[in-house]
């Protein structure tokens, strides 16, 4: 026997990890993490300087802004000159000191004057004792235009003046990262005079500079515990992977053998009522067969004989059916088949449901139109199809003097053929022609029946559906009638242009 440690050799050897494999490994997830650390260090200080920039300009504007609403409404408060004594011009150019001076206490605020218009010249005043005397004495030849606001005269002379008068609307100049001249109109009494002007330089790099310092040690510390976290899984981790793959592999081969196994049973579960439900007919059918034989004369011999090869290749299909699952598409749906679906209508009628009894309690009404083209479906799928819809109605009419309509149509000219199977009795429930999910009615579904026996029950409507619709790629529905009664409805499109194509060619 091996020893323990020879045992314990053995098994790290299955795993063929060397040193210089791990080296690499840990290489990669490193630079991966300095690069993903680099990347977001370099998102966030783009979205702090975009955050810091906008909040700057949003700033500058309401300090501006309320500067200019603050100096209007207060021009708008004011009588009419000439009722002003000493005092009280002192008080308002007190007022106008005070609003202007007021911005300048604040640390970035650098400067702040009201820029109007005289003809072609600009004036810049910062004083209220000018401001008054402009708007309340009219001595604007008395203001000449100042140096220490020449950049903002040169501003709003050659780009800005039109624009503010045209929209008044706010105007920001940024100058360099730090440095905003800052527009606001100003429009006393609802007429435009000029634009109150301030320069705003606001600084928020400290608080930037604080968040990137905190990011990065952050970043430090979380990148030593990822580190250390790697390092410990994967020391675990290389233990157990060959154990868990090899679980993994045999749950994986046993769940697919469960999936196999339930498939199987579904298709035989399927098969088998397929098969009962189609049995009873097999039988019906054998009793004609019977009767016709017993009742053979040399009278009605050619009509005894073509009656009964249908009957016994019905018989055929059936028997044929109990060997698939699921039949060749070839043997339903081929271009050699040529099937006269009124004459399948009229034999089904009136070889098997009329005489089934001899005090039947239902008639039918035919009106089949003669140009409907053959169709590329096997005759005897055409009969599964067919015969299930109208025992159906039978059944479920609940009428003594029921009438059937079978009627056939064909638009030549959008290729479309449809069957309508219809009666006058009691309809269908609302329940039943409520879809799921899929869009399929559930009348149409497995084991749905209104019968109060539901053992082997509920399968012809949906047989029929499954062999028109998956089989033969035809469209059924089912509808209740305003004038009472319901109606089944086939639509046959795709293979009535083959036929006629076909046609059309020989």
């Amino acid at each position: 026997m091996l020893s323990k440690s020879q045992a314990l050799q053995n098994k790290f050897e299955k795993y063929h990890f060397e040193l210089k494999h791990i080296l690499v490994l840990f290489s990669i997830l490193t630079l991966f993490l300095i690069l993903i650390s680099f990347v977001q260090k370099t998102s966030l200080q783009d979205l702090l300087f975009k955050t810091q920039k906008w909040y700057q300009q949003d700033s500058a504007e309401r300090m501006a802004n309320l500067t200019a609403t603050s100096l209007e409404l207060l021009l708008e408060t004011i009588e009419h000159p000439a009722y002003h004594q000493e005092n009280d011009q002192q008080r308002i150019i007190q007022a106008f000191n005070i609003i202007l001076s007021q911005q300048k206490l604040q640390q970035n605020v650098q400067d702040v004057c009201i820029l109007l218009s005289v003809g072609n010249s600009v004036l810049a005043i910062d004083n209220g004792k000018q401001l008054y005397d402009y708007f309340f004495e009219k001595k604007a030849n008395i203001i000449s235009e100042d140096s220490l606001y020449r950049e903002a005269i040169t501003l709003y002379k050659n780009q800005l003046r039109h624009q503010i008068r045209e929209n008044e609307e706010i105007y920001s100049i940024p100058e360099g990262d730090q440095v905003f001249h800052v527009f606001v109109p100003f429009v006393p009494k609802g007429e435009y005079a000029g634009a109150v002007y301030v320069k705003y330089t606001p600084d928020f790099s400290f608080i930037t500079g604080e968040i990137i310092a905190s990011y990065d040690e952050t970043a430090l510390i979380f990148a030593c515990l990822i580190i250390l976290g790697l390092m410990a899984m994967f020391y675990i981790s290389s233990f157990t992977v060959k154990e868990r793959d090899e679980t993994q592999k045999l749950l994986f081969q046993e769940r697919e053998k469960y999936l196999l196994e339930k498939v199987e049973k579904q298709k035989e579960a399927l098969f088998t009522k397929r098969i009962y439900h189609t049995h009873h007919k097999a039988e019906k059918v054998m009793g004609f067969i019977k009767e016709d034989l017993r009742k053979l004369s040399m009278s009605n011999i050619e009509d005894m004989k073509l009656r009964t090869i249908r009957y016994a290749n019905f018989i055929s299909r059936v028997i044929y059916d109990m060997k698939w699952y699921d039949p060749p598409i070839q043997v339903i749906r081929n271009p050699i088949f040529q099937t006269n679906l009124n004459d399948v209508i009229c034999f089904i009628v009136d070889n098997i449901f009329m005489r089934t009894s001899n005090n039947v309690t239902y008639r039918f009404e035919l009106d089949l139109d003669p140009a409907f083209p053959p169709v590329p479906i096997n005759e005897f799928v055409v009969w599964e199809i067919i015969e299930p819809l109208i025992q159906n109605t039978i059944e479920h009419g609940h009428r003594v003097d029921l009438v059937i309509t079978i009627k056939t149509i064909f638009d030549p000219q959008k290729s479309v053929g449809q069957v309508f199977i219809k009666d006058n009795g009691k309809g269908f429930p609302a329940s039943l022609l409520a879809t799921n999910e899929k869009g399929v009615k559930k009348l149409f579904l497995e084991n749905v029946t209104t019968k109060n026996n539901r053992q082997n029950a509920g399968y012809g409507c949906y047989l029929a559906y499954e062999i028109s619709t998956r089989r033969c790629g035809w469209i059924m529905d089912a509808e209740n009638l305003k004038d009472g009664g319901c109606q089944f409805i086939i639509t046959i499109t795709q293979p009535l242009d083959r036929t006629l194509t076909a046609s059309s060619k020989s």
